[in-house]
């Protein structure tokens, strides 16, 4: 029974926001359904939650998400449509979508009001079943190998302790995460004494951000039951893993991989770019691009960049 517990096998995806910072977009378009490149940014997370060996993802969705829904089920009009016309590399490119759903089970889960990070991780409690799970921003995209979330799973199942994903950030952009307070190290791994939640400029324990993957054990769960609103009249998900610490552990892993941050309109921007100019398919014609507005004269690229 005690390896049972200490096996992770879901994870939860909050996929609930509102996603204001892209309004107008946003008003009918799921945020976590806006491409970096040619995929939906919530189709990166589903596949390192695969990589990572887990077997079912918990998706937290509130109003107005079909779209994720639907993008992780067939579309026959859409199949029908290419096989009509032989477009065969199109075809597979949908049969991969498809696969995923194959290769773990996604269930969809509801969250009525937006309450914060902290609320919509609870409302998937029942699904969890008492167990430790994982928890994916898709917001947050890492790429490389091994995946972050099989990284902290590795660490979970050598410590038992609930795990968070980390990296040292500038001192003027730590009031944008939770920060945490390190403990003794070794190496890339920190005892967590305490965390904050968006600190005011000056007053961060550590540059340490937490960034959107977690593994959690079910201590935070039962913290989660009684923590009260607090930061942005939210239930953070960072009062409840500091709940936790009561009773529990806490560390936290300086992940390794690349690490792009879709949250907000420049990180999703520099997102794209970047992962573009990684495309074989894609750099050449990116960087021609990327020439070209750099050698325009002044004037242009004001219009470029100013108001329609």
């Amino acid at each position: 029974m005690t390896e049972r517990r200490r096996e992770v096998r879901r994870a939860i995806f909050p996929a609930a926001g509102l996603g204001t910072r892209f309004l107008p977009v946003t008003k009918a378009q799921p945020k976590e359904m806006l491409p970096l490149v040619d995929k939906p940014t919530i189709q990166y997370g589903v596949e390192e939650a695969i990589a990572s060996g887990l077997e079912q993802v918990i998706m937290v969705i509130g109003g107005g998400k079909r779209a994720v829904v639907d993008h992780f089920d067939r579309s026959r009009e859409i199949e029908l449509y290419l096989e009509q016309r032989d477009k065969r590399d199109l075809l597979e490119i949908l049969a991969g979508v498809d696969r995923l759903s194959d290769q773990l089970d996604i269930l969809y889960v509801q969250q009525k009001d937006p309450l914060g990070l902290g609320h919509a991780v609870w409302t998937a409690r029942r699904l969890v079943e008492g167990e430790p799970c994982a928890v994916l921003l898709a917001d947050d995209v890492i790429l490389g190998g091994p995946p972050c979330l099989r990284q902290l799973m590795d660490v979970y199942a050598r410590t038992g302790a609930t795990v968070l994903a980390v990296r040292r950030v500038p001192a003027d952009q730590v009031s944008r995460y939770g920060v945490i307070d390190p403990g003794p190290s070794q190496g890339r791994l920190h005892e967590v004494r305490d965390l904050v939640e968006k600190p005011q400029p000056g007053r961060a324990p550590s540059d340490l951000a937490i960034l959107g993957r977690y593994v959690l054990t079910p201590e935070v769960f039962r913290a989660l039951d009684r923590t009260e609103p607090g930061a942005g009249s939210e239930i953070q998900l960072t009062d409840g893993i500091r709940g936790a610490l009561e009773t529990g552990r806490v560390v936290a892993l300086e992940f390794e991989g690349d690490y792009y941050d879709t949250g907000t309109i420049p990180g999703y921007l520099k997102a794209n770019l970047a992962m573009a100019l990684k495309r074989p398919d894609l750099r050449e014609e990116m960087l021609g691009v990327i020439r070209e507005f750099m050698e325009a004269p002044e004037p242009l690229r004001e219009s470029a960049t100013g108001p329609v």
